[in-house]
């Protein structure tokens, strides 16, 4: 996997020289933070060695190399997930990418069902922790020592002062900010009602198809993470209503304004 990401960033330092030390990851209808990115360069993910490709028409498929308050960054516009048939290795393979680019830190966005009844739809949630439901781990099978340890640790998985820093952002530009636990399930389709009922019991307040394979990728590689969790639907036992991509898709533009500064605010204090 080392030589294959290895292979990938040859491609990518060949075409520019900027150098991140910031990784961003923009989820489900979140991608318009590149618009406010000062671009090196724009990559389709497609056109990289061993990178794989989304096979969603609204993610858009490009790594996006610049600036973003002064700060080098590298942006995924578009994510990949199990549901498209990816193995966690797969899902987990461009931050491994982007650790051996440099970077240090990675904010990562999803769009999630609400399952805690104090949110609403449109909501902002800083993510304290994961639960994982899905049936693969990007770490399963031989471990490479000179990348990251055989158990890796998740204690301070979602790190504390990177929480701490998103909250004073949030508070300084009078941002509602929820806090909560997510849990990442296989999809593509919706909970039922059941199921729903199942994920608050055991401690989740928003649920989704990915971030998790990402995020213990990550960790395993010493990178400090920061998640955010767009709310676009609600997911309470016995109240639910019949939800749509469309609906979803127009929930996150709704709240994507805030969720771009939220990632401006933090990165400028990074």
């Amino acid at each position: 996997m080392k030589k294959q990401a290895s292979q990938a960033v040859k491609y990518i330092k060949e075409r520019t020289k900027l150098k991140p030390n910031i990784g961003i990851i923009l989820g489900t209808g979140l991608g318009k933070l590149v618009k406010t990115i000062s671009i090196a360069k724009s990559i389709p993910y497609d056109s990289i060695p061993h990178f794989p490709t989304s096979t969603l028409k609204f993610h858009k498929g490009r790594l996006i190399l610049g600036t973003l308050k002064n700060r080098k960054i590298v942006a995924m516009q578009g994510r990949f997930h199990y549901y498209e048939g990816y193995s966690a290795k797969d899902i987990s393979f461009p931050v491994l990418v982007m650790k051996l680019l440099g970077i240090k830190t990675l904010i990562v966005s999803n769009a999630s069902g609400g399952l805690n009844p104090d949110f609403v739809a449109g909501d902002l949630m800083l993510v304290k922790d994961h639960i994982n439901l899905l049936p693969d781990n990007p770490l399963r099978g031989k471990n490479d020592l000179k990348l990251g340890p055989r158990f890796p640790d998740l204690y301070d998985c979602y790190n504390h002062k990177l929480i701490k820093l998103a909250e004073k952002v949030a508070q300084e530009l009078s941002i509602p900010l929820k806090k909560g636990v997510y849990v990442a399930v296989p999809g593509p389709n919706l909970e039922t009602n059941a199921e729903y009922r199942f994920l608050r019991i055991i401690g989740a307040d928003a649920v989704g198809m990915s971030t998790v394979p990402e995020v213990q990728m990550a960790r395993y590689l010493k990178i400090r993470v920061l998640g955010l969790s767009v709310i676009t639907d609600m997911g309470i036992a016995d109240s639910v209503k019949p939800a749509s991509l469309v609906s979803i898709l127009k929930a996150a533009a709704r709240a994507e304004p805030k969720l771009t500064k939220m990632i401006q605010g933090v990165v400028a204090h990074l």
